[in-house]
């Protein structure tokens, strides 16, 4: 019979002694509970005593205005056994509704700025730079827990970087001078003192995204600055109006691709982000666009817009070039 262990202080690394790499599931780093404050985390034992699973819970402290309690599930691993990923998924339903919750929705590493969502369709490509994965059988768990879908996210692919539409670039590229904005790269020289600046821009752009919530300046710049090892600034661009970043697309290569030894040939779109301004209406075209030729201009054949919620506007600007070939979805349940 399994049993379970909470831990009492999930920021404490000695309380997570043996728990995190344990054989069968995926390697797990202390510093997550830490870093993300989970208000619970659970680790589920076999008979014999190794750990077969493991979860973190997020309850509100507050409802929503629709008068929702959401509880969220995440840093969820569980071993190839139906049984314990059953009995995981009911143990942690069960600890949300005992703390008010309403609904549970995972998984999710507490909030959208973390990992989140599984894979749920593939056409077979190999995976990519900083794209979450999970074994087949993890989406199974949830739908035979009573689980739905809450949202769907897709990566599409561009491998025509050397098609332009260069009548409509141009008639963007006048209007949007005679506005006055102008394009940069990223300074990488200066990548501490760039950031504060993007944290604003994209907490601007992403305030109304489907369950948004800010994070600080600090949390920010914590998650992003790991990334300056991989950046290529030639590849990050920003428009600026009157002194202050209003559009941004950020572009990484995709470091699977050489590690796995195949050719050199690929970048990420991680983050598109444009100020919701009427006066700024086609930016974000106008910066996919010129990050194509930035790409092209580097070597690159193939462009991957990553992760988009389905009825995010990024998915109608990567439709005019790309095809989608993985589907991520995000879970629901009753309680």
């Amino acid at each position: 019979m399994n049993h379970w262990r909470r831990l009492l202080d999930p920021s404490d690394p000695s309380d997570l002694a043996g728990l995190t790499n344990a054989p069968g599931l995926p390697a797990f780093h202390p510093a997550l509970l830490a870093q993300h404050r989970p208000d619970a985390h659970w680790v589920q034992f076999g008979s014999d005593g190794t750990v077969v699973g493991r979860f973190s819970l997020w309850w509100p402290t507050s409802p929503a205005p629709t008068g929702e309690r959401r509880g969220i599930l995440g840093h969820y691993a569980v071993v190839a056994d139906p049984q314990a990923a059953a009995a995981q998924l009911a143990h942690a339903c069960q600890e949300l509704k005992a703390h008010g919750c309403t609904h549970a929705v995972g998984p999710m590493d507490g909030n959208t700025w973390r990992n989140y969502r599984l894979v749920t369709e593939s056409r077979g490509d190999p995976p990519f730079f900083l794209e979450p994965t999970n074994p087949p059988e993890w989406p199974q768990h949830f739908t035979a827990a009573g689980f739905r879908p809450l949202a769907n996210y897709y990566s599409a692919v561009d491998e025509q970087l050397a098609e332009e539409d260069v009548d409509t670039s141009r008639r963007m590229t006048d209007r949007l001078t005679r506005l006055g904005i102008t394009l940069r790269p990223l300074d990488l020289a200066r990548f501490e003192n760039e950031l504060p600046a993007l944290h604003s821009l994209i907490t601007a752009s992403f305030r109304n995204g489907f369950l948004y919530e800010p994070i600080s300046e600090t949390e920010f710049i914590a998650q992003y600055q790991p990334l300056r090892a991989y950046v290529r600034p030639e590849l990050v661009t920003i428009a600026m109006l009157e002194d202050r970043p209003v559009g941004l697309i950020f572009t990484v290569p995709d470091l699977l691709e050489e590690k796995s030894g195949r050719p050199r040939a690929t970048v990420i779109v991680k983050t598109l982000a444009i100020r919701p301004e009427r006066r700024l209406a086609g930016l974000g075209g106008y910066l996919l666009a010129a990050n194509r030729r930035a790409a092209r201009a580097s070597g690159y054949r193939r462009s991957i817009h990553a992760l988009m919620h389905e009825a995010n506007k990024s998915r109608s600007l990567s439709a005019r070039s790309a095809v989608n070939f993985r589907r991520y979805t995000l879970f629901t349940k009753p309680l």
